[in-house]
C-alpha cells in the first residue's frame, strides 16, 4: 500500500491548477517548471484525470489543462484510484470480489476489510481544496 510518484504528481499537478488556473487552460510545460517535474511524465500522467473527468484539455495556441470542476469537490480518493488503482492493505482486496478461498475462515479478513474502508473513507473525505487550505490536521484530529 504505497502510492507511486503518478499519484503523488497527479495531486501536485491538480493542487497546481487549483493554485494557478482560475485564469484558462494551464499549459503542463508551465506545471512542470513550477513543481519540477518532467513535462514528459506529466503527459503520462493527465490523460487518466481527463478520462476519469477531473481535468479537462483544451488544444492549441492557448491550450492547456484546468480542473474540470472546483477543487473542494474533488477527493484525494478519486486521484488515487485513478492513477493507482485501489490501494488495498492485502492482496485479497484489490480486485473487488475476495476469491481467497481461505477467505470464509481467515481470522485476520475482517481487520483489514476495516483497515480499507478507514484508508478509502479517509481519503473520500479530503479534497484538494482542503489540501489547500491546510485543513488537513483538522481532518485527523476529528
Amino acid at each position: 500500500m504505497i502510492v507511486s510518484t503518478r499519484g503523488r504528481y497527479a495531486l501536485r499537478v491538480l493542487i497546481d491548477l487549483a493554485q494557478n488556473g482560475g485564469g484558462g487552460p494551464v499549459p503542463l510545460r508551465e506545471i512542470s517548471q513550477r513543481q519540477e517535474l518532467p513535462v514528459k511524465y506529466l503527459e503520462a500522467i493527465v490523460p487518466p484525470l481527463c478520462k476519469g473527468g477531473l481535468l479537462r484539455s483544451q488544444r492549441g495556441k492557448d491550450g492547456g489543462y484546468m480542473l474540470s470542476r472546483e477543487a473542494s469537490r474533488i477527493s484525494v480518493g478519486e486521484v488515487i484510484r485513478l492513477t493507482e488503482g485501489k490501494l488495498a492493505p492485502v492482496s485479497c482486496l484489490e480486485c473487488g470480489e475476495n476469491i481467497c478461498e481461505k477467505a470464509a475462515d481467515c481470522l485476520t479478513l475482517p481487520m483489514w476489510e476495516r483497515l480499507d474502508g478507514m484508508i478509502d473513507g479517509y481519503l473520500e473525505s479530503v479534497s484538494i481544496q482542503d489540501i489547500l487550505d491546510g485543513n488537513i490536521k483538522k481532518k485527523v484530529e476529528k
